[in-house]
């Protein structure tokens, strides 16, 4: 992969691979984590951490936890490939009726589809998620990212009295046909699921060379 140190080697490789994941996962060596500048690494410097809403805002990349369970930056017309097979033809109202989403995913959905795009916090306050509320966002947060009916669309960061920014970045959720457009998804439910599929395996097969064609199966799956 090609190694990380600005901002705009990251652009190069969603560009270049179509999908690269932001942290270590069972294809070795396929993460921005593996091959970043120890420099920019959890230090004070600026780096991917704070490049994260940037790179989203700036280049119509889809970020969320696709993956494995991790986060993973998407080129925009591989995302779509990637939604057309994981939801299998399926808007979020129709899985939801062929049993196949639950009813704690259902209202999770309706909240965030309802509020998007809109801050983690407001869509847990809106939706009463917390210590005296409901459990399990981040669980089912994961899970609807990992079939494409939520993304990633911004990272926002509090400010302080002089306008300084500080601490973590705080997620934005979208869903895809807010981020990318009704038409952009409903164009990409045309394809047969089994296309996307195979169109997938060849784009990490480019990115990841290395890998098994069982590990780029499991990835993908």
């Amino acid at each position: 992969m090609i190694k990380i140190s600005t901002k705009d080697d990251v652009v190069r490789a969603v560009n270049e691979y179509g999908i690269v994941p932001f942290f270590k996962n069972s294809i070795r060596g396929f993460s921005i984590e593996e091959n970043v500048d120890p420099k920019i690494w959890f230090t004070s410097e600026v780096g991917p951490w704070e490049w994260k809403g940037p790179l989203i805002r700036e280049n119509g990349f889809a970020y969320g936890k696709f993956f494995e369970n991790k986060a993973a930056y998407v080129r925009g017309d591989v995302f779509l490939e990637l939604l057309n097979y994981r939801r299998d033809g399926y808007d979020f109202d129709a899985r939801f009726d062929d049993g196949l989403a639950s009813f704690k995913e259902q209202d999770l959905y309706n909240v965030v589809s309802s509020l998007a795009p809109a801050l983690s916090k407001t869509i847990k306050e809106k939706g009463n998620y917390g210590a005296d509320g409901k459990k399990g966002f981040d669980t089912l947060i994961c899970r609807l990212q990992s079939l494409c009916y939520v993304t990633i669309s911004d990272f926002v960061y509090e400010t302080d009295k002089n306008g300084k920014k500080y601490g973590w970045g705080v997620a934005e959720y979208s869903t895809p046909e807010k981020f990318f457009g009704e038409d952009a998804v409903a164009n990409a439910y045309k394809k047969d699921p089994a296309r996307s599929k195979e169109e997938l395996i060849k784009i990490l097969k480019h990115a990841a060379p290395d890998a098994s064609e069982v590990q780029i199966r499991k990835f993908l799956k």
